[in-house]
């Protein structure tokens, strides 16, 4: 094993961007992606104001909708085709719609509709809005009435228990606040290490293939004898050894910094997070190196790799719901070893779980492991008897 890692590091410097692709590149795709989540919660989305009615209260409404803290009011448009460009350039994310007469309407006692024109398509951005404009727009609803009921002589406590007489208590349980940063950050972290793993594993393996180095290697970390199945499985830990470490290396530290380096209290074991991180990238380093090493060509393993960890986020049961998912998407999903993580993630720094819970999925993402060096390196023991199959691409 450690003349393995001994002439991997030797190739390692002598190639650039191979050492860059396990090194610097990873841990400056995390910055960016800590960066881009940085703020947490989005703020300030714009909006453009369609009033139509010109009157006091429309005024006072989109006075309402600039004090909220989730919009901005960007702009004041003037007709349909205004408000169409406004969408359609992205200048704004929604145009909110008075229509004329929106204060007679209300004076006479009538109801009055204000209408939210949003793109769905972002669905982010337009969740968001709805939410802040519903908010917004009760508020005033409420406020209205309560100074109608006033004027009539209701007395103040009535007011309350007649505005609202059935009241929602919701109660967040984890993620109060809503925080971008602590559920879509800190899982699209280790999504982003699954597949730089698998495909570095993929790399490794196949480049030696590729470039029909596979009997130099065997023969270097066996002294020169003839090389065994547990010989190629000594050696395939030694060449994985140094991606697993930078890999690991880099999570932890991004994890560390959202978490610790921002403030957030970790309600559950941070250690078990990093075990379960280290043993994800070992995963999928052996994954991809078991690719490499039953199709013989770097170009099966790389593509076999994009299928296998490009999706897994998406399946991964945090954008969309693992239940809602049709039993073959659910399947798929619950093959794949990303969610298992996910979840392991999810239970630890956000949900408090005890360690027993998470521990099941530990054992098996290490087993796991396990399973696939050992294949790979009977794949690698087999393709040494197969040298025509070399030098593929």
């Amino acid at each position: 094993m450690l003349a393995s890692l001994r002439r991997e590091w030797r190739l390692l410097r002598g190639r650039a961007w191979d050492l860059a692709m396990i090194t610097w590149v990873p841990a400056l795709a995390l910055m960016l992606l800590v960066w881009i989540f940085s703020a947490g919660l989005p703020q300030r989305l714009p909006i453009a104001v369609w009033d139509q009615d010109q009157s006091s209260l429309s005024r006072q409404l989109t006075r309402m909708l600039e004090a909220t803290p989730g919009l901005t009011v960007q702009s004041q448009v003037l007709n349909a085709s205004e408000a169409q460009w406004a969408l359609q350039s992205l200048s704004a994310f929604a145009v909110v719609e008075i229509p004329p007469g929106f204060s007679r309407s209300i004076k006479q006692g009538h109801s009055s509709n204000v209408a939210l024109l949003h793109n769905a398509q972002l669905v982010t951005h337009s969740s968001l809005i709805q939410r802040d404009l519903r908010q917004v727009v009760g508020t005033l609803s409420a406020g209205i009435e309560m100074q109608s009921l006033a004027k009539r002589g209701t007395p103040h406590q009535v007011l309350e228990v007649r505005m609202e007489p059935v009241r929602t208590n919701l109660v967040s349980l984890f993620n109060i606040s809503n925080n971008y940063e602590q559920f879509l950050a800190a899982a699209l972290i280790p999504a982003l290490l699954h597949v730089l793993a698998m495909t570095a594993g993929a790399w490794s393996v196949g480049r030696e293939l590729r470039d029909r180095t596979l009997g130099m290697w065997a023969q270097e970390v066996s002294g020169g004898r003839s090389a065994g199945w547990i010989t190629m499985t000594n050696a395939l830990a030694g060449k994985l050894v140094l991606p697993w470490a930078s890999l690991t290396l880099c999570g932890l530290a991004a994890l560390l910094w959202i978490t610790a380096g921002r403030g957030w209290v970790v309600p559950g074991h941070l250690y078990w997070v990093a075990m379960g991180l280290a043993a994800l990238v070992g995963l999928s380093l052996a994954i991809g190196a078991c690719l490499a090493a039953l199709t013989l060509s770097l170009r099966m393993a790389l593509s076999g790799a994009a299928l296998l960890s490009a999706p897994a986020f998406a399946f991964s049961g945090v954008g969309f719901p693992l239940l809602a998912m049709p039993d073959s998407a659910r399947s798929w999903a619950l093959s794949m070893p990303f969610t298992h993580y996910a979840r392991l993630q999810i239970e630890q720094l956000q949900m408090g779980a005890p360690a027993v819970q998470s521990m099941p999925i530990l054992g098996g993402l290490v087993l796991a492991t396990l399973g696939f060096a050992i294949l790979a390196a009977a794949g690698l023991w087999r393709g040494l008897k197969q040298p025509h199959q070399w030098g593929k691409r």
